[in-house]
Parts: structure tokens; sequence; C-alpha cells
């Protein structure tokens, strides 16, 4: 039930953000990268498209990441998965500084969502796949070449939650977290 009023709070927050957000600027960067660090067995490729909505200092932010074979181990040595991917889905609240039409702009990102992992053992063990609720915070800094065109560079660390009870009451810090690291092509519509 505590996951509920969870997400219905946070729907209530960005109700209330609507008019800022139909006044926003919006940015869609198809982005590229790598992860690593933490639970990540080596560094992984990584792809996906963040949409947002930002207006003079802050705004809403989209953000869904891929990364396949995220679990696999170095293929030199002995393989036990056979197939892996992770996604994540973000609602994220960004803050950046010098405007909405400043040339060069870093900003700063928090946010909750979906953490999605599967893990396919191929014929030893059954596929495992889990849906939990994820933190991401990060920051970057974008910069505009010209009106509607720009590059975007960010890092991201991304943290699983989990709910130690089964009776929903409680969210904790979950054990399962990496770092994302990602350029991506930013493309603007006034």
């Amino acid at each position: 039930m505590k996951k509920f009023w969870l997400i219905a709070g946070l729907a209530v927050a960005l109700t209330g953000l609507t008019p800022a957000i139909a006044r926003a600027q919006v940015s869609i960067t198809p982005f590229a990268g790598l992860t690593f660090g933490a639970d990540t067995p080596a560094e992984k490729f990584t792809t996906g498209v963040s949409v947002s909505f930002m207006g003079d200092v802050a705004g809403l932010e989209l953000d869904l990441g891929y990364t396949p074979d995220f679990f696999n181990e170095d293929p030199d040595q002995v393989v036990l998965v056979g197939d892996s991917n992770v996604t994540t889905f973000m609602a994220n609240l960004i803050v950046g500084v010098g405007g909405s039409g400043a040339p060069v702009r870093p900003y700063v990102v928090a946010g909750l969502g979906l953490v999605r992992s599967r893990i396919d053992f191929g014929d030893l063990f059954d596929e495992v796949s889990t849906n939990e609720f994820g933190v991401t915070l990060g920051g970057g800094v974008t910069g505009m070449v010209s009106d509607n065109v720009g590059i975007r560079g960010d890092v991201r660390y991304i943290r699983s939650l989990e709910d130690p009870e089964d009776d929903g009451v409680s969210v904790a810090i979950g054990n399962f977290d990496f770092w994302r690291a990602t350029v991506g092509v930013v493309f603007s519509i006034p």
C-alpha cells in the first residue's frame, strides 16, 4: 500500500508542475555510453533516450536506458550467464544553471523510477527477472551548437530500492547499483 501512496504523491507533485511544463522547452536526446562500477561485472555498452521539459531553472525529464549483456562475464572464462539485460525508466527533476537560452548549460538530476533486470542462465537454471523501484542522481552539461541541436554529456548513479517486508509497508535502499556515463545529441523543440 505504501508503494501506491508513493506513486500517488509523485503524480500529484507532477500535476503541480503542469503549467510550468506547458511553457517549457522540450528536448529529445538519444544517447549511448557505458555502464560501470558497483555491480557491473565489466564496462558495458548502453543506449537510451531522454525527453526533457525544461524551464529557465528546473524541469522534468523522462529517461529510458537499456544495457544488453549487463551481467555477462568475461568470455575467456566459464560463462554462467547466457543472456542478460538491465532496463531503467526514471522520472527526474532536472535543475540547470544559465537559463533556457544559454549555449552551455550544466545541470543536475534526481529521480525515481523502475529498474528491471533479466538474467537467462540457458539450460542450467530458470530465467530470473526483477522489477524494482529505483533512484538516480547525476549531472552533466549540455552545449548547443545551434538553436535546435546540441551535445549532452552526463554521468548518473542508479540504485534499486526494495521492500524488505512483503506487506508493502516500507521501502529501503536496495543492493543493486551501477554508474552510467553517456553522450547524446540534443534535439530541442522551442
